[in-house]
């Protein structure tokens, strides 16, 4: 596609952007309006820059520009902040409730054990495992806690016993035990396995899913197999149901942006239009209406400024912009700039090339409404003073 615009005209308007970056405000002139407009319509910031006599921030530093986002009105109901989550629909068939104690003696884990204890230990062991086969499982804990007692670096001993606690539905005991031999040997098939079936004998779904699935990634089992089996479907449903929640978070968290971002807009579009209706009525009657500080533009032919690279680089100077916006608000301010040379030579400059003939401009300075050349005396009459 070949491109509608000459080099020339690429160049104007090349040149003419990069007057509006370095000084943003030129765009609240009036005649400027339409091009200000459109740029709000893609959702562009402009933004509200002062005209006093001081450094003009650049157009990408909009950290005093943008006013704060409207907060959400009290009493508004919307989807998002209404939304209550559905209890998920479990099979809760052979969950129990379990209101035991989990105050089983756990042993000194700091203690050396000797030879001696250990062979104490192990008979200790053998004992409880012959109880707890004959179903004597109130004496299998008492010979478990003996053994323990003597070795309590034991991950097995706290393993077995954890399975008797399991017997006899003290699933919180089963679960310390059983955590207790994990931190003992994150290896042991049988802790995960007596311990996932105790989390799902108290509904805990999710923690029995795991806990029998990594017994069978260490060591597989039947048993293990048919309890993870049925707690599957629950797991599931929970899982899917925590991803329903976290996807509706995340949507309400980007309508929410959106929002905001919107209210924004809307309120930067409203302060710039009401910073323009309060210039013009400032300005109703002020040399021809003007705005504060656009009168320095008000009789400028653009095409005319963006081409002359003398004054396009005059107008980079932020001092120089600055207390050219100053006097075009209000001429009697030159009496401030009078003994700086650089920007009386810059008024000079503008006051000759947009003079007719090469003599003053009507109203001055290209529209400064009579800002004296250098040199000039500083009667009242010349500053325009009353």
């Amino acid at each position: 596609m070949s491109c509608p615009f000459s080099e020339e005209q690429l160049l104007q308007l090349k040149a003419f952007v990069e007057l509006c970056r370095i000084q943003p405000q030129i765009l609240q002139h009036p005649k400027l309006s339409f091009f200000k407009d459109y740029l709000i319509s893609l959702g562009v910031t402009i933004p509200n820059v002062s005209h006093e006599s001081k450094d003009v921030p650049a157009s990408g530093d909009r950290a005093n520009a943008e006013p704060n986002p409207e907060p959400c009105k009290a009493g508004v109901s919307s989807e998002e902040d209404s939304d209550p989550e559905s209890d998920v629909e479990l099979d809760m068939e052979g969950v129990i409730s379990d209101t035991s104690e989990a105050n089983q003696e756990m042993g000194d884990q700091l203690k050396e054990v000797t030879d001696e204890e250990r062979d104490k230990s192990d008979e200790k062991r053998s004992e409880a495992m012959q109880a707890f086969s004959e179903q004597r499982l109130d004496e299998a804990i008492v010979l478990y806690t003996e053994a323990i007692t003597l070795n309590p670096q034991s991950a097995l001993l706290f393993a077995k016993r954890g399975q008797v606690f399991l017997k006899q539905n003290k699933l919180h005991a089963c679960i310390k035990d059983c955590t207790q031999a994990l931190e003992l040997n994150c290896d042991s098939a049988a802790a995960y396995k007596f311990r996932g079936r105790a989390y799902s004998l108290l509904g805990k779904f999710e923690e029995a899913s795991h806990d029998l699935c990594e017994s069978l990634k260490i060591d597989y089992d039947d048993q293990a197999n048919e309890w993870l089996t049925q707690v599957k479907p629950n797991a599931e449903k929970l899982r899917q149901h925590k991803l329903s929640i976290q996807r509706k978070k995340e949507e309400k968290e980007h309508r929410e942006k959106i929002r905001r971002a919107r209210n924004a807009q809307e309120a930067r579009a409203k302060a710039a239009q009401e910073q323009a209706q309060s210039q013009a009525q400032a300005q109703a009657g002020f040399r021809g209406g003007a705005p504060p500080g656009m009168g320095a533009f008000e009789n400028v032919d653009f095409a005319k400024l963006i081409s002359d690279r003398e004054l396009f680089e005059t107008l980079k100077d932020p001092e120089i912009s600055a207390a050219i916006y100053d006097v075009s608000s209000n001429p009697a301010n030159f009496i401030k700039y009078q003994n700086n040379p650089k920007i009386v030579a810059a008024l000079e400059m503008l006051r000759s090339k947009f003079g007719t003939g090469g003599g003053p401009a009507p109203g001055g300075f290209g529209g400064f409404g009579g800002a004296p050349t250098a040199g000039a005396k500083n009667s009242d009459d010349d500053v325009g003073l009353d």
